[in-house]
């Protein structure tokens, strides 16, 4: 298993005219952190890019349990609890700080490409975070 946890603060541009975040900016709090995730084993996207692997989004999905506020500060847990092989699935919460209360949980599937865009195995920088 791999494991992250990327704080967030919740800035006026994130909130909609509720007062609460926007349900779309949960995505791109999953792929911040989702990067760190990477870059904490020592993985950066640019470097998976320069062994020509892309990995787009094949999947993903969210479930809203109660809305962040303006000025909140999240920890948004990033977990890869299974091995991948031609897909890897992350899987995100959105933590609120200062109660710990459980805000939005998901998952992204992500496919790793080659160049010629056929499947091919990840790198071994995610691989050996398994092999225990």
């Amino acid at each position: 298993m791999i494991q992250y946890a990327h704080p967030i603060k919740i800035y006026y541009r994130d909130v909609d005219k509720m007062g609460i975040v926007y349900y779309s900016r949960y995505f791109e709090y999953f792929e911040e952190s989702r990067t760190e995730l990477f870059s904490s084993i020592g993985l950066d996207i640019t470097s998976i890019e320069s062994k020509g692997i892309t990995l787009p989004v094949i999947s993903s999905h969210c479930d809203f349990k109660k809305g962040a506020q303006f000025e909140d500060k999240l920890l948004i847990k990033t977990s890869i609890f299974e091995k991948p092989r031609s897909t890897i699935k992350i899987s995100y919460e959105a933590i609120l700080n200062n109660s710990n209360d459980l805000l939005v949980k998901g998952y992204t599937i992500h496919a790793f490409l080659g160049k010629n865009g056929k499947p091919r195995k990840p790198p071994s920088e995610i691989l050996l975070n398994f092999d225990n």
